[in-house]
């Protein structure tokens, strides 16, 4: 059954053109995700479609309007929200349900936004040690950086250790210039990003000055025992059996542990076999353990980088067995 609907947005402000778009661009992509027909009129929107359709957009904006007083969002947020509402990947239930899991400094609340992101926060609170494996862009190391600074600032840990295998450096690391530090900082980089962007950087600096907060590569973990620590090995498929073992078997009393990865993206050579397999094989009837698994639904960048997440899965599927990635 056909419907015609009225929303009206209210004033012209930040919120009508973080929704509507700028010259109304979001209206055009709106109309294609949700399969309906939309016209401006000053601060309403004019809808017209399929009754479910047009009901499902209107819910969509009031959820957007709702989000939108917790913390503004720009039109690129709420066009990549309307994907995830489409994909049934919104989060539901009460309010519990969309507790934030941390402010940055900028007062931007990060919060989980697909039910396999409220999963994986729930199962990292919940579990002293929390796999989660899926593609770039799920939100993976985000949502448990923020979940270890969260911890922090409540003193349920004394400090943050961060690391990720430097494979790409491999044996050549003594070759590169420069001291240690500025050897492996390429590949740490990613998670000073990430840092940064969550605390303010005198702040964060501080905290790195002091150690409470340790960056550095999987090979500085051996001999290690990790206490009361929050820790996070990034990039998890390419360290070997033999680092991931070693790294498993670091961790002490009061710590709690989130290794994140890629099955997709192995740079490892040829004859070596991912230690972040092996780990998903032998460990997961471990309680204490667990495993949460994202797809390109639950992509949190650009949509078209679910599209893209999609077609590689699909490519990787389909080529002969002797082909495929360890």
């Amino acid at each position: 059954m056909t419907r015609e609907e009225i929303f009206d947005i209210g004033d012209l402000d930040e919120r009508f053109y973080a929704i509507v778009g700028r010259a109304d661009e979001n209206l055009k992509k709106f109309e294609d995700i949700f399969g309906i027909k939309i016209t401006a009129r000053g601060t309403e929107l004019y809808i017209k479609g399929d009754e479910e359709k047009v009901k499902g957009f209107s819910d969509f904006i009031n959820m957007v309007i709702k989000e939108y007083a917790k913390s503004p969002l720009s039109s690129k947020e709420v066009l990549n929200m309307a994907t995830f509402y489409t994909n049934n990947e919104k989060i539901e239930g009460d309010e519990e349900e969309f507790e934030t899991v941390l402010i940055t400094h900028r007062k931007k609340a990060i919060n989980p936004k697909t039910k396999n992101q409220q999963s994986y926060v729930n199962s990292i609170k919940q579990n002293d040690i929390v796999f989660g494996v899926g593609p770039a862009g799920t939100g993976k190391t985000y949502l448990a950086m923020s979940m270890a600074i969260a911890y922090l600032k409540t003193q349920r840990i004394n400090k943050i250790i961060l690391t990720r295998p430097a494979v790409e450096a491999g044996e050549k690391l003594g070759f590169l210039p420069g001291s240690i530090a500025e050897k492996v900082d390429p590949y740490l980089r990613p998670l000073y990003d990430a840092l940064f962007d969550m605390i303010d950087y005198e702040k964060a600096s501080y905290l790195l000055e002091k150690n409470v907060i340790e960056i550095a590569p999987l090979a500085f973990m051996r001999g290690r025992t990790l206490n009361d620590a929050f820790i996070i090995l990034d990039e998890a498929q390419n360290s070997t059996k033999e680092q991931m073992k070693m790294f498993l078997t670091r961790i002490g009393f009061g710590s709690k542990v989130v290794i994140t990865g890629d099955m997709t993206q192995v740079d490892l050579p040829k004859k070596e076999h991912s230690g972040l397999r092996e780990a998903i094989q032998v460990l997961r009837n471990i309680k204490g353990i667990d495993f949460i698994f994202f797809d390109e639904k639950d992509v949190v960048r650009h949509p078209i980088v679910q599209k893209i997440v999609k077609a590689y899965e699909f490519y990787e599927q389909n080529l002969p067995e002797n082909q495929q990635q360890t």
